[in-house]
């Protein structure tokens, strides 16, 4: 297909798949609030140096990197915005256990996302029509669309700080319900999430296909290039194996779902974008796993006698 043909491409949602998939987004960021605790963030105080780089490394660095790949393979106009929007998303509760099960240290991976989490809410929706101005093609491709940057930035803020707001507040004065509703709630968010991306993905399976070729390797270099890019900011910043590896994982591992989410429902439903985000959706989670054993086999190398 040629990038014209691709970047007309669009996924079909009506108005109660759109207003379903609000919902969604709002109970997400609502879930992981409740999960956060003060004393996420007190990595802050104790090592200011690890986490504000580390931050920095998945908040800035992966979006810059993420252009510096767009500017040097040129892909059509949507797809670069789908790489976009998943470079601007925080990392997801996955990493934290990908970290546990890598042997990477697990309170530093939790602060790290509980902080992008908090900051995401406001800086995501910026993010994205920053990064996105930057390439002349997709920069072009929401000037035809006629998205106006302030009423999406504003709506999806609201999308994404109150509930943020709202669940941290139950986590801070009624820390039991908190628990309770998170167990309850975690798996209805996935569970909704899921669905959607399954029924997404049966109705235009054309998209899909029609795309593919161009898409999966794109998610490859792009995923993989996430993973280096935590793992080199480790090594800048003097941390440990353990530190590093929760970073790998941090910025390689993103919330996709919630950028699909965005997409779907704020950016009329491009094809090509909303393909390449749930592509990164199932790969990051198959090649993060397959990093965890490289990392298992590693240590297992190391401590095995001579």
């Amino acid at each position: 297909m040629t990038p014209d043909e691709i970047d007309s491409l669009r996924v079909i949602v009506d108005d109660q798949t759109r207003l379903a998939m609000a919902v969604i987004l709002v109970g997400m960021m609502f879930t992981v609030a409740l999960g956060l605790r003060l004393s996420d963030f007190s990595n802050v105080r104790n090592a200011p140096i690890r986490v504000v780089g580390g931050v920095l490394t998945q908040l800035i660095g992966l979006p810059l990197l993420t252009l510096g790949l767009i500017l040097i393979l040129g892909p059509p106009a949507s797809i670069a915005l789908g790489m976009i929007v998943v470079a601007s998303c925080p990392g997801g509760n996955v990493s934290n256990l990908l970290t546990l099960f890598a042997r990477g240290h697990a309170a530093y991976s939790v602060s790290l996302t509980a902080i992008s989490s908090v900051v995401s809410a406001v800086l995501t929706p910026v993010s994205i029509f920053v990064w996105s101005s930057m390439y002349g093609p997709t920069a072009s491709l929401i000037d035809r669309l006629d998205i106006q940057p302030w009423p999406f930035i504003t709506q999806t803020v609201g999308l994404l700080a109150i509930p943020l707001v709202a669940g941290m507040l139950v986590a801070a004065h009624l820390p039991r319900i908190a628990e309770r509703l998170r167990k309850v709630l975690m798996p209805l968010a996935l569970f909704g999430l899921m669905v959607l991306i399954v029924v997404g993905a049966a109705t235009n399976w054309g998209i899909i296909l029609a795309t593919g070729t161009i898409i999966i390797p794109l998610v490859f270099i792009h995923n993989a290039a996430a993973f280096g890019l935590g793992s080199a900011a480790g090594r800048v910043l003097r941390m440990d194996v353990a530190h590093r590896r929760s970073l790998t994982f941090e910025v390689g591992i993103q919330n996709s779902g919630l950028g699909l989410l965005i997409l779907l429902s704020q950016f009329e439903g491009l094809g090509g974008a909303a393909a390449i985000t749930g592509m990164w959706s199932l790969w990051h989670l198959v090649a993060g796993v397959a990093l965890v054993g490289l990392f298992r086999a590693l240590d297992w190398r190391t401590l095995k006698p001579s």
